[in-house]
């Protein structure tokens, strides 16, 4: 499968060095004279765009898909989900080369990391998987328009050509999958080229280990690239706003989280805002002021990777001209066939309410155009999974502790530590624990919260459970293969309904 796909690929590359009388690019000339409209225009090309155009294409519409950046993939696959787990995966690499080899008596001397070789890795993977859609594209007979979209009616698309040049597209149905961007943070503003305050595309390109790094945010993305540096020898710093990393995970897991941070050299500063910045020679310094007393002082370090958020990608796209509603944080209101104000026109993804996470956008994608195409499409919001990929990685899925408690919820809780599991044993990862909650009365599992090895793997189970509504009794009895991670998640719930084997 793999030697099929590079070879896919190949083509894929050799049809691009083609002249522009090529089909496609002949295709993309057309569009404006085109006398059939399409069935469904999908705005955006990332995780949402590019599988709702895929599955609209696989339903019998006419479709095309309107993407500027030039690649599809979206943030994800250029900027953000996969460069930073190929930087993730190439540093662990060399943490565990430094620290752990030995305990296997494997011996390293002299080791060290090329820094532009571990890059040009990064560059491949993105570079195989967003040519990989093109040829899907071509596969199922999408039309791949490289171009900034822009409404111009309910069924009407003004389009500036990345070549030069515009177009107009005429369709039944437009799908809005454009995707947030980075929240700015005046006090600290970014400037990518320059390189010493970066924000999260930024922080993929950093040419040479830092000595130290500033991370002014405590989420997910901030801490996954502070882990990057981290391991290859940095000194990282995390500055958060309020009381602990990652607010909306079940506090159990993140109290356990930042302990393991601690110990793997991570310093955090909680209650603490950035209230200005200046760049020095030597790198910037970062003022600081304590939200509790108020309390000043200061930092110096030689990067800040500022990872604060990131909002809606709605201006420009003609919304406010179509009367299309946003709510207070600039998101596209929708009903529950993601269609906006205007009926032929729809919306999915970061744009939209919710998590801002690939996954949900792609489902969002897909049940958005089964309902276009006459089907019954859904999304069940309560078994949509979030996953942080340090190491050890976090998963969780549904509720949290905090939230069953605030609404008044009787429920069962069931913890189970991974250094009793003998898989996790054997492999010299034992750090962390997974913890089930499910209603007192029923036993349906209500949420799960995994802290440690392959935490994003082993949350697919817990997604499925809850997708068809298992008790942790049903997870509990089925047989699981030893020696296995997945048994943690067993005994887990054993010790939610009744008492674990192994702990």
């Amino acid at each position: 499968l793999k030697s099929d796909f590079d070879q896919m690929f190949r083509n894929l590359k050799l049809s691009r060095r083609l002249s522009s009388t090529s089909p496609l690019s002949s295709t993309l000339r057309a569009l404006s004279s085109s006398e059939t409209p399409y069935d469904v225009v999908i705005v955006g090309g990332g995780p949402g765009g590019y599988v709702a155009a895929i599955k609209a294409s696989q339903l019998g519409l006419k479709t095309a898909c309107v993407e500027s950046r030039g690649r599809l993939g979206g943030t994800c696959l250029n900027v953000g989900c996969i460069p930073s787990k190929a930087l993730l995966h190439s540093s662990h690499l060399f943490h565990d080369a430094k620290h752990d080899f030995s305990k296997h008596g494997i011996s390293m001397e002299d080791l060290s990391i090329d820094v532009s070789v571990m890059m040009k890795n990064k560059v491949d993977v993105v570079e195989s998987l967003t040519g990989g859609i093109e040829y899907l594209f071509s596969k199922y007979k999408v039309d791949y328009v490289k171009g900034f979209g822009k409404l111009t009616g309910p069924t009407s698309l003004h389009v500036d050509l990345n070549e030069g040049g515009t177009t107009s597209i005429e369709s039944k149905n437009i799908v809005l999958a454009v995707g947030s961007e980075v929240t700015p943070l005046p006090p600290v503003p970014v400037n990518n080229v320059e390189g010493k305050i970066v924000d999260s595309t930024g922080a993929l390109d950093i040419k040479e280990i830092p000595k130290s790094l500033a991370v002014v945010g405590g989420g997910y993305i901030g801490l996954e690239m502070g882990s990057v540096w981290s391991r290859l020898g940095t000194d990282v710093t995390v500055i958060e706003f309020l009381d602990r990393v990652c607010p909306a995970m079940d506090q159990e897991i993140t109290k356990s989280f930042t302990t393991s941070l601690k110990k793997q050299g991570f310093k955090f500063k909680f209650k603490t805002k950035v209230i200005g910045s200046e760049i020095g020679e030597n790198g910037v310094t970062l003022s600081l002021e304590s939200t509790k007393d108020g309390k000043q002082s200061s930092i110096e370090v030689e990067k800040v990777l500022v990872s604060t958020g990131r909002r809606p990608f709605t201006s420009g796209i003609g919304c406010e001209q179509l009367g299309i509603k946003m709510d207070k944080l600039g998101r596209i209101e929708v009903d529950d066939k993601f269609r906006t104000a205007v009926p032929s026109v729809f919306a999915i993804g970061d744009c939209i309410a919710g998590p801002m996470l690939a996954h949900k956008a792609e489902e969002e994608g897909i049940a958005c155009v089964e309902g276009i195409a006459g089907f019954a499409g859904h999304v069940n919001y309560d078994a949509i999974p979030g996953v942080v990929y340090t190491h050890p990685e976090v998963a969780s899925v549904g509720k949290t502790e905090e939230e069953l408690k605030e609404a008044g919820a009787s429920y069962n809780k069931g913890t189970f530590p991974f250094k009793a599991n003998s898989r996790a044993r054997c492999t010299g990862a034992s750090e962390g624990l997974i913890k089930i909650l499910a209603d007192k009365d029923t036993d349906k599992i209500l949420g799960v919260h995994i802290m440690g090895p392959s935490a994003g793997e082993l949350i697919g189970e817990a997604v499925l459970a809850m997708e068809y509504g298992a008790s942790s009794e049903d997870v509990a009895r089925t047989c699981h293969a030893h020696p296995t991670l997945s048994e943690a998640l067993k005994e887990a719930c054993m010790a939610t309904y009744d008492k674990p084997i192994h702990f």
